[in-house]
């Protein structure tokens, strides 16, 4: 159930999925989803419970994991977990080692995990490691898993679905410098490497989100009671791309907001300024 108040019915239509044409498709498949412990990840997998999937299940909390091994495999998919933090070169390295062993090699990957940070800039003079941390995960993390996995996945004709964000395609915002320009780093490589992947028989899917109701806004609090997706009608998309092919995803309503990133950009450079001004003056004064 996405529990869905009026708003956020109206935002996030629904998108029906026929699990049967998801399980002809993936039964079999060896499917490898990062950021897997919670939210997004996690509702993914227990998506494909009742396939005949094998799951490869990364994060950093193996406890969750394997509690979730223990529920999904009292259906039909099986599933291995690999507890790894992919900002960690050992780990990523192991990760890359087993997955280079497994029979059949891997058919689709789900590039899910990610790393959020909403800070302002003059509160990150002393902390670099905000803008190494967020990129070693969003985006130096994954282009080194698919370098490694594309001849596996050309092998297979496999999948690759990146979970990315709409602020990829709109006017970036002030206090989200480093998760900005982290997601999309890896928006920009994937759509240029498409082509060539698609050339090799490799299909892609990006998943452009808005607001999603994972751990990763919590920290946020201005976000707790705003508009957003519920994880499991995400992973009903995500699967649905699966059988479909569908290349992108995004809200029906993004694109009047790549048409405001446009036509406002000009004036929101001399408006936004003005009002963090006013912002940080009434902080100071409080």
């Amino acid at each position: 159930m996405h529990n869905y108040n009026v708003l956020e019915s109206a935002l996030f239509f629904p998108s029906p999925i026929r699990f049967e044409k998801l399980k002809k498709q993936v039964d079999g498949k060896t499917i490898l989803i990062t950021g897997a412990s919670s939210g997004i990840g996690k509702e993914l997998a227990f998506l494909f419970a009742q396939t005949t999937a094998h799951l490869i299940l990364v994060a950093r909390r193996g406890d969750l994991m394997h509690a979730m091994k223990t529920e999904i495999e009292k259906s039909s998919a099986k599933v291995t977990v690999f507890q790894a933090d992919l900002r960690n070169d050992v780990d990523l390295n192991e990760l890359l080692a087993f997955l280079h062993l497994l029979e059949g090699g891997v058919d689709i990957v789900v590039s899910n995990a990610g790393l959020s940070i909403n800070r302002p800039i003059v509160q990150s003079l002393d902390r670099y490691h905000d803008f190494t941390r967020t990129m070693a995960l969003n985006y130096f993390a994954p282009v080194q898993l698919l370098l490694s996995l594309i001849p596996l996945l050309e092998q297979n004709k496999g999948h690759v679905v990146n979970v990315s964000t709409i602020n990829a395609l709109l006017l970036p915002v002030p206090y989200w410098a480093a998760y900005q320009a982290s997601k999309t780093a890896f928006d920009t490589w994937l759509r240029s490497a498409e082509p060539e992947l698609r050339s090799r028989n490799i299909s892609t899917t990006s998943i452009y989100l808005p607001l999603v109701k994972t751990p990763m806004i919590e920290p946020t609090k201005a976000y707790r009671n705003s508009p957003a997706m519920s994880p499991v009608h995400v992973a009903e998309i995500i699967g649905h791309s699966l059988y479909s092919k569908r290349q992108i995803y995004k809200p029906w309503w993004l694109i009047f907001g790549q048409w405001a990133s446009l036509i406002f950009r000009a004036p929101l450079a001399f408006i936004v300024p003005k009002l963090l001004s006013k912002k940080e003056r009434a902080r100071e004064n409080a």
